[in-house]
């Protein structure tokens, strides 16, 4: 296929009316359980459940990338030209006939569009969600600004997923929309959080110790260093490099060429230099990943004892600690049991179930001052 056949626009309103056909099952459910109620419990509802479809897309997304479905429609937004695999039958079976355990396939053009498909209907929701705040922003006392900027986030977000296709797959651009749908889901989080303090007895931020704010800002920031490295293996496909566990290739140092593996502009399986990339380079890139990962729980595990220290945090105590120990327990099984499909997408689960979690701890909370008894919240243990 041509560079100018990559960007076929043609059947882009066909796939926006698809997108907002699967966005009406939400809308409807959202209005009939909620017609009886006020604008500020309907927004939220909306926010939320544009955040569990948000987070069952990037689910998805892994998906598509992990059964190597991302070029199942090798250009962009539609399929050969058609707003579906239907119309584009007779092109997806030459091209599997030609090549039967290549990109293209029938059921490989099929996940890459319904992925396609469910981003649309959550870029459709979000823009509801963002004329809905801003319609109704006098009753709800705050600003639509959030709400503004994650429709502007999800232009950007499916930006990417066009380059992703047409760039074939080119690691830096994959990770990046990797990234993009995590900050999505952490820009949804951030909403659900505020439309929640918003709603009548909603309540206020939970006042913290300094100490404990800060120490929510690290690990925040140590969760998407650790994020991005593991995008990085999975689109590199670095994560057999190391096959055991905890040493990698019989030792605790295996060969590495980390100025290769983080080499970031570069073709998929390619070098610099346009040779196929080392395999030293793909122990460095997953080695990293493993290291930092050592970090993380630790980071957490403090972090979710110093919650865990107060009843009032103590909820958000053990959501870090399952996902702490799911996390551990997929990157394992993705080690010592070959990469199987369901570990790994459930890996992905997991940083995204951090990413929510996290978010909601933050935005949830803040720093106590003089004017706030943190005892009255239950949180003394964390203030001193």
């Amino acid at each position: 296929m041509n560079a100018s056949a990559l960007y076929d626009l043609s059947p882009a309103v066909r796939v926006m009316i698809t997108g907002a056909v699967v966005a009406l099952g939400p809308l409807a459910w959202i209005w009939l359980r909620h017609r009886g109620s006020n604008s500020a419990r309907r927004l939220h509802a909306l926010t939320l459940l544009t955040l569990f479809l948000t987070f069952d897309l990037v689910l998805f997304g892994a998906f598509t990338r992990l059964t190597d479905s991302g070029l199942g429609c090798p250009d962009w937004p539609g399929c050969y030209g058609s707003a579906s695999p239907v119309g584009a039958h007779a092109s997806i079976s030459a091209a599997q006939q030609a090549m039967p355990t290549g990109p293209v396939t029938v059921t490989k053009a099929w996940i890459e569009m319904i992925h396609r498909y469910l981003a649309t209907a959550v870029g459709v929701l979000i823009i509801v969600l963002a004329f809905a705040t801003t319609r109704a922003r006098s009753e709800l006392n705050r600003s639509p600004l959030w709400a503004w900027l994650t429709l502007v986030w999800v232009c950007l977000q499916g930006a990417f997923g066009a380059l992703t296709v047409t760039m074939k797959l080119f690691p830096a651009i994959v990770t990046l929309h990797l990234l993009g749908g995590l900050v999505l889901l952490a820009l949804l989080r951030a909403q659900s959080v505020a439309s929640g303090l918003s709603m009548p007895g909603g309540g206020g931020r939970l006042p913290l110790h300094p100490t404990t704010r800060r120490a929510i800002v690290l690990v925040y920031l140590l969760l998407w260093v650790q994020i991005a490295l593991g995008g990085w293996v999975s689109t590199n496909y670095a994560v057999l490099a190391c096959e055991t566990f905890p040493t990698c290739q019989g030792g605790w140092w295996p060969p590495m060429d980390l100025r290769e593996g983080f080499t970031l502009w570069r073709a998929l399986g390619m070098n610099e230099h346009g040779q196929p990339v080392s395999f030293a380079a793909l122990t460095g890139i997953h080695y990293v990943h493993r290291l930092m990962a050592y970090v993380v729980l630790l980071a957490l595990g403090w972090l979710s004892w110093r919650l865990w220290s107060a009843p009032a945090t103590r909820p958000h105590a053990r959501w870090l600690l399952a996902l702490l120990w799911w996390q551990f327990a997929t990157g394992m099984s993705n080690v010592v049991l070959d990469w199987p499909l369901l570990a790994a997408v459930g890996h992905t689960g997991g940083a995204a179930g951090l990413v929510v979690a996290l978010t909601g701890v933050l935005v949830g909370t803040r720093t106590a001052d003089d004017t706030v008894s943190a005892s009255k919240f239950n949180v003394s243990r964390l203030t001193s």
